[in-house]
C-alpha cells in the first residue's frame, strides 16, 4: 500500500477561496478609514470590523475555503476546536494590531511591527487550521516552504496595513483589495505546498471520529453560511455609517 496521499484542488473552490479574501479586504479597508474619528478616538465597532472582515473573512473564511478546494483520496473530517479557535485567534488579533497602527499610521516602525505581528497571527490561524485537518495519517512538513509562508504573510500583512490607511478612494480600494486577496492566497497555497500527507491505516476512505469532529462533506455549508452572515451583517454596518456621514460630508463640501 502506497501510503502517500494523492492530492489534488478544485480550481472552482480555489476561485472561491480567492473571492472570499478580496471581499473580505474590501470591508475591512472600508472600515479601516472609519477606525480614527475626531478628538482621537477610535472607533472601536470599526475596529471589529476590519477584525472581523480581515481577519474572519479574507483570512479564515479563505482558508477553509482553499482546504476544501483540497482533493484527497482518503476520508477526513476537521476538530471543530481548532477551527473555531483559530477564527478567534485571527480576529482577535487583527483587531488589536489594526488598532496599534491606527494610533499613529505614518510612524513606519510602527506599523511594521503591527505587520510582523499580524503576519504571525495568520501563520498561527493557517497551521492551527491545518491542524484540525483529521486523517488517519500525519502531515510531513517541509520547513523550508513553511518558513516561505511565514515570510509571505508578514509581507501581507503588513502591505495590507499600509493600504488600509492610505486607500481612501473606491478605485483604490477595490485594487487594494485584489491585491490583499492575491497575497492571502498566495500565503495559504505557499503552505498547502508545504505539507506532505501520509495515510496509515489500509481503509483510506475511513473518517476520523472524535469528539467535536465534522465531516469534511459537511464544513462547506458551515463555512459558507457564516462567511455570508458577517459579510451581510458587516456591509450592512459599512453601508449605514456612510448614508450617516453623507450630510456632514456635503457641509464640509459647500463651506469648502
Amino acid at each position: 500500500m502506497n501510503p502517500n496521499v494523492t492530492t489534488s484542488f478544485d480550481p472552482l473552490l480555489v476561485a472561491l477561496s480567492f473571492a472570499f479574501a478580496v471581499i473580505g479586504s474590501f470591508v475591512a479597508l472600508t472600515a479601516a478609514g472609519r477606525v480614527n474619528q475626531r478628538g482621537g478616538r477610535q472607533s472601536l465597532s470599526n475596529v471589529l470590523t476590519v477584525g472581523i472582515a480581515l481577519g474572519g473573512i479574507g483570512v479564515w473564511s479563505m482558508h477553509f475555503i482553499g482546504m476544501l478546494a483540497l482533493d484527497m483520496d482518503v476520508g477526513s473530517s476537521y476538530s471543530m476546536i481548532q477551527t473555531f479557535a483559530s477564527l478567534f485567534v485571527v480576529i482577535v488579533a487583527t483587531s488589536w494590531t489594526v488598532s496599534f497602527a491606527a494610533r499613529s499610521p505614518d510612524n513606519l516602525p510602527r506599523l511594521i511591527t503591527a505587520g510582523v505581528l499580524l503576519g504571525m497571527s495568520v501563520v498561527v490561524m493557517h497551521y492551527l487550521g491545518m491542524f484540525g485537518l483529521k486523517i488517519n495519517g500525519y502531515i510531513r512538513w517541509d520547513y523550508g516552504v513553511v518558513v516561505l509562508s511565514m515570510v509571505i504573510a508578514i509581507v501581507a500583512a503588513t502591505a495590507a496595513l499600509w493600504l488600509a490607511f492610505n486607500s481612501p478612494t473606491l478605485n483604490r480600494r477595490i485594487a487594494a483589495s485584489l491585491a490583499m486577496g492575491v497575497a492571502v492566497c498566495a500565503m495559504h497555497y505557499t503552505g498547502m505546498f508545504a505539507a506532505d500527507f501520509v495515510c496509515t491505516t489500509e481503509n483510506r476512505n475511513a473518517i476520523p471520529q472524535g469528539t467535536g469532529f465534522i465531516s469534511s462533506f459537511r464544513l462547506p455549508m458551515l463555512v459558507i453560511a457564516i462567511t455570508l452572515m458577517m459579510t451581510a451583517v458587516l456591509s450592512v454596518d459599512q453601508w449605514f455609517q456612510h448614508l450617516r456621514s453623507k450630510p456632514a460630508r456635503q457641509t464640509a463640501a459647500r463651506r469648502a
